[in-house]
């Protein structure tokens, strides 16, 4: 698992670094957090991105949230003060595991399990919720279609819905695609 390391401190990125190796975690890029980081991460692609920053300044802060939105890995963040907006800015920008004043070598790596699961639970729910809105999505898109088939062919409900999965089989396409058709079909044929 490659991990990369963003502080500007050498001394607070080593402490970071021998955490890693003690815990068995060889592959560690440490980038410093100057203009050019966001190239820098770009090129490394690490699986997780641990960032450590002594007072960051609001900016500085913008800048880390940017890059962690951008990123989708894992992201502990070591800070050594904070306030509550600050905090909820980390955890909107998607930061996995926000330590305040904790930079221990011993901690380091519960600190990057806790985010890589964190993150992992974050994408199981992110793909849960696309995947209720794309079916929500289809289902009404399924409805308008047999409203349109209802009142065009003057059929029942069960008909309309039985015509819209015998024309997916024979067309081996989704259901939602056939009633996606229907309904740019009737767009298209306005009141002709």
């Amino acid at each position: 698992m490659r991990i990369a390391i963003i502080d500007t401190s050498t001394t607070r990125a080593a402490i970071i670094s021998d955490g890693l190796r003690d815990a068995g975690l060889t592959d560690i890029v440490v980038i410093d957090g100057t203009p050019g980081m966001v190239a820098a991460l770009e090129r490394a692609a690490p699986e997780v991105v641990l960032i450590n920053l002594e007072n960051p300044s609001r900016d500085v802060l913008e800048e880390f949230f940017a890059v962690s939105r951008a990123l989708a890995r894992p992201i502990a963040m070591f800070v050594d003060q904070s306030d509550e907006e600050t905090t909820a800015a980390a955890v909107d920008a998607g930061v996995s595991a926000y330590i305040v004043d904790g930079l221990a070598k011993q901690r380091i790596k519960p600190v990057l399990d806790l985010a890589i699961r964190r993150f992992q639970a974050f994408a199981r729910l992110q793909a849960e919720l696309n995947e209720a809105r794309s079916a929500l999505a289809d289902r009404t898109t399924v409805d308008r279609a047999k409203a349109i088939l209802m009142q065009r062919r003057g059929i029942d409900e069960p008909t309309a819905y039985g015509l819209l999965r015998a024309q997916a089989m024979r067309s081996n396409r989704r259901i939602a695609e056939i009633a996606d058709a229907i309904i740019t079909s009737d767009a298209l044929m306005g009141d002709y």
